[in-house]
């Protein structure tokens, strides 16, 4: 679908620095940085939040029941069906939301529906694909205790990618992608899936390809082909990742009875004592100037741990601006049409250079540790792609991301993301040749298959594809500066990767400019969290 523009004046959310004085703040891991940009800048600033649904619970029951494109949910509903409820992981949100969890909502009023019209085969399953499980105290926050007591943990469980006999052969799409499903999901008379929205990648055909399916089908998709052939991740038509998953949707839904249900959260990431986060640096009230000088300080001088800690146990204040139910495209064209209307911020012209601050979460780090590769993940994979029509930054040009980078992994949960570390990357940085040498080793390593079905680690297979994730970024970008490693290690880190380092934003900035065409290169701050995509026209 078309990008709509959202009837609203966004103009005001791009400025160009005039007071060489002021500081803005960008966001480092677990801390922040508050810094001078040039004079001249261009700064882009997200949209404020969105007017939140005031009555979520019924906001969900009238999607259900009046759907698009399908029948209502409980005209469809028999005693004596097997019914499997399948939901998003612990990828989203980011962060976490506070509780009840829109998850929570809409299993509970299906839950009710189900047992209304006596049915009671039901199983509920996180999608997670080849991500790590979620853990009992995970599942049980983000559905809450009632349906936690109720069907943990007969009925309600993680989706295992490599449970051999839990797993169905379906078929090949017409160019050949192998579709290998949940045999649970196979087997039942239907299947709901409740998704949460956060980015335009999301969602719609995305979902069961990569949540319910194994290797043998998320291979197909996420590799470097693919990948370099997906011009923005946000924009599902330019989206080589997305025509796969939307072929291989079609083969999963000629077999399988299907309604999806779709919800769109505002942009209300951040507590109150984090409020300023969310706001301009010249608006802050004396209680935000208070509130950030507490917190910036306090993160500088506590350990790393402990900085980590304090800032995952943030719940966002997020509001529900959207619940559509039934048939996978209409109900994803208004999904989008949501997201959009949050997000979008119409631009003007590329840059010679993109400066970014990063974020401490992402979708692979939730109660974890952000590593190496899942910042360059984060950054080329996720922030560089943050655009519709064309990147931010014109192609040959610099981005400078503000991160430590240190160089820590979470050894329960990313052990194969070491082993890619310290014996894949040393021999090779190249996507493709490090997906042709090292990948089948990995994916099917019995002890990184064992740690992802009996522990909570990440496929063996997972770090090479955030690596294939900045794929396209790094072919299109002429060079790539972190300001400020940690450390020494950090150092190590960042040079292993094949990027540059800089021990402040102005060493990076000059370092950008000389490394650029032109004299006075045009420079810009694309200033996130909370998320949002710029439509860049040239």
């Amino acid at each position: 679908m078309a990008i709509q523009q959202p009837d609203i004046d966004r103009s005001h959310l791009t400025t160009y620095v005039d007071d060489p004085n002021q500081k803005y703040l960008f966001h480092y891991g677990d801390g922040f940085l508050y810094d001078r940009l040039p004079k001249g800048t261009r700064v882009i600033y997200p949209p404020p939040p969105l007017e939140p649904i005031a009555d979520p619970n019924a906001a969900i029951e009238y999607a259900i029941e009046n759907p698009l494109g399908k029948d209502a949910l409980s005209a469809q509903l028999r005693p004596g069906m097997k019914i499997t409820i399948a939901f998003d992981d612990i990828s989203l949100p980011l962060p976490p939301m506070e509780t009840p969890d829109i998850r929570q909502r809409t299993i509970e009023i299906l839950i009710e529906k189900l047992a209304t019209a006596g049915i009671d085969d039901i199983h509920l399953i996180a999608a997670l694909g080849l991500h790590r499980r979620m853990t009992p105290a995970e599942l049980k926050r983000a559905l809450g205790a009632k349906v936690f007591n109720e069907f943990h943990p007969d009925r309600l469980y993680n989706h295992d990618a490599e449970d051999k006999d839990n797993l169905v052969f379906l078929g090949k799409t017409e160019i050949g992608e192998e579709v290998e499903i949940n045999r649970r999901i196979a087997e039942s008379d239907l299947l709901i899936y409740v998704n949460m929205n956060l980015v335009a990648m999301d969602g719609g055909y995305k979902s069961l390809p990569t949540g319910i399916c194994s290797y043998r089908s998320i291979r197909h998709h996420h590799n470097t082909h693919t990948l370099m052939h997906s011009l923005s991740y946000m924009h599902p038509p330019k989206s080589a990742l997305h025509h796969s998953c939307h072929r291989i949707w079609k083969v999963i839904t000629e077999n399988v009875n299907f309604f999806t249900i779709e919800t769109t959260l505002n942009n209300a990431t951040f507590p109150k004592l984090f409020g300023y986060l969310e706001k301009r640096e010249k608006n802050y009230s004396p209680f935000d100037r208070l509130s950030f000088g507490i917190n910036r300080r306090f993160l500088d001088i506590v350990p790393n741990g402990m900085a980590r800690s304090i800032m995952q146990s943030m719940r966002a204040p997020y509001g529900l601006t959207g619940v559509h139910a039934g048939h996978t495209e209409p109900v994803h064209e208004k999904t989008l049409e949501n997201v959009y209307k949050q997000q979008l911020v119409p631009v003007k012209g590329q840059a010679d250079i993109l400066i970014s601050g990063v974020p401490y979460l992402g979708p692979y780090n939730v109660n974890s540790i952000m590593n190496p590769i899942l910042v360059m993940c984060m950054t080329l994979g996720y922030t560089f792609n943050f655009y519709n029509n064309l990147p931010l930054v014109r192609k040959g040009g610099v981005a400078i991301f503000t991160h430590p980078v240190d160089y820590e992994f979470h050894k329960m949960h990313h052990p194969s993301y070491i082993d890619f570390f310290e014996q894949v990357l040393t021999e090779t940085t190249d996507p493709a040749e490090l997906e042709a040498k090292f990948e089948d080793s990995f994916a099917h390593n019995p002890k990184y298959i064992n740690l992802y079905r009996n522990s909570y680690a990440y496929h063996g297979v997972h770090p090479f594809y955030m690596w294939y994730w900045g794929c396209y970024a790094l072919d299109y970008l002429g060079k790539v500066i972190f300001v400020k490693p940690r450390n020494s290690r950090s150092v190590e880190a960042i040079r292993r990767m094949g990027f540059d380092h800089a021990k402040n934003l102005t060493e990076a900035i000059e370092m950008a400019t000389s490394f650029s065409d032109s004299k006075s290169p045009e420079i810009t701050y694309y200033h996130y969290p909370p998320i949002f995509m710029c439509d860049v026209t040239a």
